[in-house]
């Protein structure tokens, strides 16, 4: 995922990347996107019979690009490094499938494994090499955050000794990121100028707190940014229990050791004045209506999808349904999987 980049006229949402270009030339192609805004030398095994899938977006000054390939080695010298013209960059990336192999700087080694966010920058050289694992023709599978240095709001001392090195993700704000950047990757090319902006700001937000995390320099962050945050972990909670009818304000504000009252405060603030309790009732019905369409659940009882979506008493979900979207879930239901020639 090192050195991965490309320019916004490269690559345009939903578009193939190599489209035009002929297999002879798609390895040469992406190399040369590769190297457009950092230096880098790459090479494969499977030049010759390249394959390849690239979506890269603009979060505001942030940068996501999700790829997947065969194989593939990064390499940018000392030399490269020095006539660099660009912004010093972190380079966040998590490989989703695949193995890697880590060199930085000069005795700096690494194997980060999937599921591991790994932190490197473009003032280091690095050389990283990226294969599939288990079936021959196995694919890299990850995404990456190109941020501007001067934007995470820790100071790159700090920062330092966390680079290049490869740390687990599985708690904290390592599990929200890395559950929060594959589902902004899947809607990143659905979203306007605006959108894109604002979720780049949670994005630096996120990293700057998995960082914090790391090096245990909670103080270090913004207010703004901690309450950001906190924000994104809220929703992601939120999100994860919507079956439990038990979900409340108070239990949220419990997981997260802060007041019931301080949950409230900067739930509506950042929401433009939703209370919590609005957010889980919309959250909770709009799952339903998914559901609700979903050939593959066609049989499952409409009360049966309303409690895994958390409103197990009938008569409530069913009025609340109607007040949210104007008709029955039944109704609902039949419409969305009725198709014309069976109406």
């Amino acid at each position: 995922m090192l050195g991965v980049e490309m320019t916004a006229a490269d690559v345009v949402p939903g578009a193939p990347w190599d489209e035009g270009v002929p297999a002879k030339d798609r390895f040469e192609c992406w190399r040369d996107l590769m190297g457009r805004t950092r230096e880098c030398d790459a090479t494969s095994a499977h030049a010759d019979s390249f394959e390849a899938q690239l979506q890269r977006s603009e979060l505001g000054a942030a940068t996501m690009f999700w790829t997947s390939f065969r194989s593939a080695r990064f390499v940018r010298n000392e030399r490269m490094v020095r006539r660099s013209h660009g912004p010093e960059l972190y380079h966040l990336s998590l490989m989703t499938s695949g193995a890697a192999a880590l060199k930085r700087g000069q005795d700096q080694r690494e194997r980060p494994r999937s599921g591991e966010l790994w932190l490197t920058d473009s003032t280091t050289p690095y050389d990283v090499r990226l294969f599939g694992t288990g079936a021959e023709d196995a694919h890299v599978v990850g995404l990456g955050i190109d941020i501007p240095q001067p934007l995470l709001p820790v100071p790159h001392r700090l920062v330092r000794s966390l680079l290049g090195r490869s740390l687990a993700a599985n708690s904290g704000s390592g599990a929200l990121l890395t559950d929060f950047l594959p589902r902004l990757g899947r809607q990143a090319h659905t979203l306007r100028r605006a959108e894109a902006s604002r979720l780049g700001t949670v994005v630096v937000d996120l990293v700057a707190a998995w960082v914090a995390q790391e090096l245990d320099a909670a103080p270090a962050l913004s207010q703004e940014a901690r309450r950001r945050a906190l924000m994104e972990s809220v929703r992601a909670f939120i999100r994860h229990n919507l079956h439990d009818p038990g979900l409340t304000p108070a239990v949220i504000a419990a997981a997260h050791h802060i007041s019931v009252s301080h949950l409230h405060r900067v739930f509506t603030h950042e929401s433009q004045g939703e209370t919590v309790a609005a957010a889980i009732r919309t959250q909770r019905l709009r799952k339903a209506r998914r559901e609700l369409a979903d050939p593959a659940l066609r049989t499952v009882p409409v009360h049966v999808v309303a409690t895994r979506c958390g409103i197990p008493r009938a008569a409530e979900f069913s009025r609340a349904f109607r007040n949210a979207y104007g008709l029955s879930p039944r109704e609902h239901r039949h419409r969305a999987l009725t198709g014309p020639g069976d109406a």
